[in-house]
């Protein structure tokens, strides 16, 4: 009977009613985006696991950009000339994680493995490097993280001991087994 009787007031609120519907949606499908964007923001970029059962550790982006922060510029034989890697130094990771088993496994993405002995973890020495030349790294670009020894600062990192321990794509630490 409402229908018939105020049928311009009928299709008002019809439309009004998908008016709000859609401002609901469109609500819904930009909080999902936003939700979507700080899930990608915080996700894990590296995994280490101490030796003798300790808590394991998972660093997002922001996690390792709060640790203190070292540069490094060096030429190295898989880039052009003198670049600038910025990252962690692995003497403040091994510190901040608790780390104390004699080596290390460092584990890309592709589950290559390095093993680093925990005595390279010294001050300027190697960093674990997440921007090239002030830009993030993408795993295209040997990213998400990658050691970085100080190939032009000590001419004993210019062997192939240290230049096999410069593992890209770093994922993980782990204790050798």
């Amino acid at each position: 009977m409402f229908h018939s009787v105020f049928p311009s007031i009928s299709s008002r609120l019809h439309a009004a009613a998908q008016s709000a519907s859609s401002r609901v949606m469109a609500i819904a499908a930009a909080a999902t985006l936003c939700a979507s964007a700080t899930a990608a923001q915080a996700e894990t970029i590296l995994t280490i696991v101490p030796a003798n059962g300790g808590a394991v550790v998972e660093l997002d982006r922001d996690a390792l950009m709060a640790l203190p922060r070292v540069s490094v510029r060096t030429s190295t034989i898989w880039t052009e000339g003198v670049v600038e890697f910025e990252g962690v130094s692995l003497a403040t990771l091994v510190d901040q994680a608790g780390l104390t088993a004699e080596t290390m496994s460092f584990i890309a993405l592709n589950d290559y493995a390095v093993t680093i002995p925990l005595d390279d973890a010294v001050e300027g020495g190697p960093i674990v490097a997440d921007t090239l030349n002030g830009a993030p790294m993408s795993v295209r670009d040997k990213g998400p993280l990658w050691v970085i020894y100080p190939f032009d600062d000590n001419t004993d990192y210019q062997s192939e001991q240290y230049y096999s321990r410069s593992i890209w794509q770093l994922h993980r630490i782990e204790p050798t087994s």
